[in-house]
């Protein structure tokens, strides 16, 4: 018998296996079967609770997304599989759950990871963001080994010339291109704001409206701009990016590497530290930014929504000061946990000395007014921040302090910007601006994305110190601690037992909602999670309603009786 002969039947032997272990066995396998998960939902007090809950299936666009994903070889650089060691859990989230994969077919669990793991990715980053990652990953991050995506995008070859629309607005040239994706004759208009090299993306919410090419500061000089459309198949894609590890509910509120509490922190001020902030800076937020921190950088054309922070205005929105200027342990903050549902993401994986070293240039080289070349204003050196402000531990959560907050949400007005619902669609809510003149919708408070941060203290302190260079204003001289304390708790109720991807109410019978809202109740990780129906799944014996007292099923499992208290087994 020759190695040859040997070696090829080895071969087949392996493939066969492969084919079983990979093609036939995830079919057989009952826990491939499941679409039960834990996931992790807010109750109306605002506490943030794992329970067992059920996977969701993928919509259309999400459907169209994940062929586009498999079409363009996506997996062949990107796993879908968080393993359950530290080093993993620290870094992506919570170890997957065969349930994520029951509408999955085939599988992509992945092995090479060339790029990062996708599994828990979903909502990371804003769909702007991904817009512009996808047209070229390097605006966003110059040693990204992923190849520019355009093709993904409508993008005309042919520059399209800036003209005057007759009343006083900049607007594109009448072209056969252009005709075929807006009306020129809607009074509906859309602004559109070019990056300083002459890119201007347009995104699916500006076809059929009126182009208004939008530069307030002098974005950009020129008379053309080369169009990036976004198309249904990317709008596809980044829904299915977002989709993934959605099915956990809002676990990333939770997630602790993404957690940072500090008043203040700080390195020596010296110019080998702000030499090497510089160097980070240029390797993380340039492409956001821009080159002298102006927020015009190569990528903010697709953040249509919300533009990258202005640092040369040294107006900086999350703070923990009375006055505007935030101490280093604010900006450390920021930068540490990102900002929610915008296209600032999360740098808790940047080494500490990384991000307190950006925070010095930042400082004292971006945050500079240099409109007087001869004599330039350094506004942390002329304007030092103050000392922090204290915040106390906050009241227990009761449906009183909710009443209550009820009320102050009218006595302040902030339907008038958010809506009734807090949906931001306020009757103010189209005409707002931010001081830079860009439109600044206001935040959905019912998706649970929470600029400032998830918890109630994070939400008492936007109410106190307002957000600097946005029309949210402080509520700190109106109303007293108490007030702001309920109508802190009264915003997280807004999103209570919501799909934090779709806002949608999740379904979840009134007896589950009742349990989920009891304070003592504790369900801080997946193997204490709350089962509905106060049923307990094999293995997991801490997963019962609060002190329940059990009567034996018919199928073995067990059931509250009626004599259920409000306390949790320890």
């Amino acid at each position: 018998m020759s190695a040859r002969f040997v070696a090829l039947v080895a071969g087949v032997a392996f493939f066969f296996l492969a084919l079983i272990t990979q093609g036939i066995l995830p079919f057989v396998e009952p826990t491939a079967r499941t679409a039960t998960v834990t996931s992790v939902v807010r109750n109306d007090f605002g506490q943030l609770k794992w329970m067992v809950s059920e996977a969701t299936q993928y919509t259309p666009t999400q459907q169209l997304g994940r062929d586009v994903y498999l079409r363009e070889g996506c997996w062949y650089c990107h796993s879908q599989y968080v393993r359950p060691v530290t080093g993993e859990t620290r870094r992506w989230g919570p170890v997957t759950e065969a349930g994520e994969y029951a509408f999955d077919i085939p599988h992509l669990f992945g092995t090479r990871r060339i790029g990062p793991d996708l599994m828990r990715v979903g909502l990371k980053y804003s769909d702007e963001w991904h817009l512009a990652h996808f047209w070229n990953a390097r605006l966003l991050s110059p040693d990204s080994v992923m190849a520019p995506y355009r093709g993904l995008f409508d993008n005309p070859k042919q520059p399209v010339n800036i003209v005057d629309d007759g009343a006083g607005n900049k607007t594109l040239e009448k072209t056969p291109v252009t005709e075929r994706m807006f009306d020129f004759a809607s009074k509906d208009q859309f602004k559109l704001t070019p990056n300083a090299d002459g890119l201007l993306f347009v995104p699916l919410l500006a076809r059929g409206k009126m182009p208004i090419v939008w530069t307030p500061n002098k974005e950009f000089a020129g008379n053309a701009v080369k169009l990036a459309v976004e198309t249904k198949e990317l709008e596809g894609l980044i829904a299915y990016v977002q989709k993934l590890g959605m099915n956990r509910g809002k676990w990333r509120d939770l997630f602790e590497p993404q957690q940072l509490e500090v008043m203040d922190a700080t390195l020596p001020r010296s110019d080998e530290w702000i030499g090497y902030g510089k160097e980070v800076y240029e390797r993380r937020c340039l492409g956001c930014h821009g080159v002298t921190g102006d927020g015009n950088g190569p990528a903010a054309t697709f953040m249509y929504k919300q533009r990258p922070r202005n640092f040369t205005a040294s107006v900086f929105k999350f703070r923990l000061t009375k006055e505007p200027v935030p101490t280093d342990g604010d900006l450390l903050r920021t930068i540490t946990r990102g900002v929610r549902g915008t296209a600032m993401p999360a740098w808790y994986e940047l080494p500490l000395n990384d991000r307190l070293a950006v925070v010095q240039y930042i400082k004292y080289e971006l945050a500079v007014d240099r409109s007087n070349p001869a004599k330039p204003y350094a506004f942390f050196k002329e304007e030092p921040p103050g000392a922090p402000l204290y915040i106390p531990k906050p009241p227990p959560p009761t449906q009183q302090i909710l009443a209550r907050g009820a009320e102050v949400w009218q006595a302040a007005k902030c339907w008038e910007c958010h809506g009734q619902t807090g949906k931001g669609d306020g009757e103010k809510a189209a005409g707002l601006k931010d001081d830079s003149g860009f439109p600044i919708p206001p935040a959905d408070l019912t998706s649970g994305q929470f600029k400032s941060g998830p918890n109630v203290e994070d939400i008492f302190r936007t109410m106190t110190t307002g957000l600097s260079g946005t029309p949210m204003p402080s509520f700190r001289d109106a109303f007293p601690d108490e007030d702001r304390w309920a109508l802190a708790y009264y915003v997280l109720a807004l999103s209570a037992f919501k799909d934090p991807l779709t806002g949608q109410p999740l379904s979840i019978a009134p007896a589950d909602k009742t349990a989920l809202n009891d304070t003592a109740l504790e369900a801080g990780t997946p193997d204490k999670a709350y089962v509905p129906g106060g049923r307990v799944r094999a293995g997991t014996p801490n997963m019962t309603m609060p002190n329940t007292t059990v009567a034996d099923n018919a199928d073995g499992a067990t059931a509250p009786s009626s004599s259920a208290s409000t306390e949790q087994p320890k």
